[in-house]
């Protein structure tokens, strides 16, 4: 069939109704070219198929954009007609049942409808993009000292901790408060708790510190670490898991020593240590008023007492002794020198001390006899003076020392007081360094026990030693005391 008699003559009216678009012979090619075109299974064009789907598919971005601002889906239209082949939302191509297809204003109009759904899913994409992006906010947050930029979605403090995995416990610090709101551009910081073991001047305890470095921690617990000694590097960092170090701070310490006082500021450990900074050496018995191990306190004096020991050792003389030996015939009173006595030598050692100078009282430690006393051997008289000569034992009585050089007759007019300190010094219990005589007039034992007496001479009173001392004149005048008797007459 001609194109002529299809829209020119009778027989235009058998092809069914009429959809007459302007456009003359040019509209007619058009119909002719999309006559042409590929159909699918229904005979549908597959251009208009794809149409459709296209405009399904932002259909359903659209409804997923207003879900997610939070807008109703949008109702389908009511009454859509809908065909076997057609497009359930009415901008799909209708087939009229002559194949050709209703262009609605030709293809000008055909990108303005498929731009519409893509238009409308970008603006409520963006409506819901800014109430996101609204809902965003910018933190700084300073972990440690360690800053970083984040964003978040959280409301408070405590759910950007939550958010970011960071535990805080009872030793750590948060500023703001975990309670606080979040805004876009706040700050931050936390800043965790550590353990030390610090030991300050000898005294240990257990401390927390949020201070990441070790100088930054004694600052903060109020130690001055100017000039003090710490065991570890100040700068060195603090791990969450604590430090042990030791702080020994500047201390003012005096120190007396050799006659003099100093004031010292040191950091030392010990009192030994602090008195080698100062100059001070201990030698031998050196005394101080401190131990030398302890810790030394700030205003403390430490005392150095000097102590010199040392041996001296002396030659003394030993005395000798007397043996008296009675001669019967040499008359009573009558002494003779048989054997010049002598005396011997013996060396004696002596422990010396000396106290910041000043010399103590020595004390002996051992003696050597260097050479033997011998004593002297003296014959004493015994023979009877006759007639004339007092008898024995006569004018004797009374106790007393009979002292003095006063009168009288007999043996109580002889001065026994100046034999006395002679013999003795005077003294009733002196023993000579033999320990043979004893007394105030120097009695062996066996002339004493031979006069009469009991136990020893030095053990008796002096009104005793007195009496036995004129009697064994009277019987050999002042012969036993050969070197002091001569005493008796003054």
């Amino acid at each position: 069939m001609s194109t002529d008699s299809r829209h020119n003559g009778p027989a235009g009216s058998n092809a069914g109704p009429s959809h007459h678009v302007p456009g003359g012979p040019r509209d007619d090619a058009s119909s002719l070219r999309l006559r042409g075109r590929p159909r699918d299974a229904h005979g549908q064009p597959l251009y208009a198929v794809r149409a459709v789907r296209e405009v399904r598919g932002a259909r359903g971005a659209l409804s997923a954009a207003r879900a997610a601002c939070g807008a109703p889906a949008r109702a389908r239209r009511r009454g859509t007609p809908t065909g076997a082949h057609g497009a359930a939302d009415g901008f799909g191509p209708v087939d009229t049942g002559t194949g050709a297809v209703r262009r609605h204003g030709g293809r000008r109009r055909e990108p303005l409808r498929r731009l519409l759904p893509q238009a409308l899913v970008v603006a409520c994409l963006a409506g819901g993009t800014s109430a996101f992006v609204a809902d965003d906010k910018e933190i700084r947050l300073s972990v440690d000292g360690a800053p970083r930029i984040l964003h978040t979605f959280a409301d408070d403090v405590a759910g950007l901790l939550a958010e970011q995995e960071i535990a805080v416990g009872a030793h750590d610090i948060v500023a703001p408060s975990p309670h606080t709101a979040l805004a876009g551009g706040d700050e931050v910081a936390v800043r965790h708790g550590r353990p030390l073991r610090l030991t300050v001047d000898g005294a240990s305890r257990r401390v927390w510190t949020t201070e990441p470095t070790v100088d930054g921690a004694l600052r903060a617990l109020g130690v001055r670490p100017e000039g003090a000694y710490v065991s570890v590097s100040r700068s060195r960092r603090i791990g969450r898991a604590g430090l042990a170090f030791d702080v020994r701070t500047q201390r003012t310490l005096r120190v007396a020593a050799d006659g003099r006082t100093r004031a010292l500021r040191t950091n030392a450990a010990t009192v030994g240590a602090a008195l080698r900074e100062a100059g001070v050496r201990l030698h031998g018995r050196d005394r101080l008023s401190a131990a030398v191990a302890s810790f030394p306190r700030d205003g403390q004096t430490v005392t150095v007492t000097r102590i010199e020991v040392g041996r001296q050792v002396r030659a003394e003389s030993i005395p000798h002794g007397v043996r008296r030996v009675v001669d019967a015939s040499l008359p009573l009173g009558t002494q003779v020198v048989q054997r010049a006595g002598r005396d011997g030598e013996r060396r004696v050692t002596y422990a010396t001390r000396t106290v910041d100078g000043v010399a103590q009282r020595p004390r002996r430690v051992g003696e050597e006899v260097v050479l033997r006393p011998r004593d002297a051997w003296v014959r004493v008289g015994a023979r009877d003076r006759g007639p004339g000569a007092a008898a024995p034992g006569a004018g004797l009585g009374g106790g007393g020392h009979g002292g003095g050089t006063g009168g009288g007759s007999g043996v109580h007019g002889l001065d026994w007081d100046a034999l006395a300190r002679c013999e003795s010094g005077g003294r009733a219990d002196a023993v000579d360094p033999s320990g043979t005589y004893g007394g105030l007039y120097q009695f062996d034992a066996a002339t004493w026990r031979s006069l009469g007496g009991r136990g020893l001479p030095q053990n008796a009173s002096r009104a005793e030693q007195t009496r036995m001392a004129k009697l064994l004149y009277t019987r050999r005048g002042a012969s036993p005391w050969p070197v002091c008797g001569g005493r008796l007459k003054g």
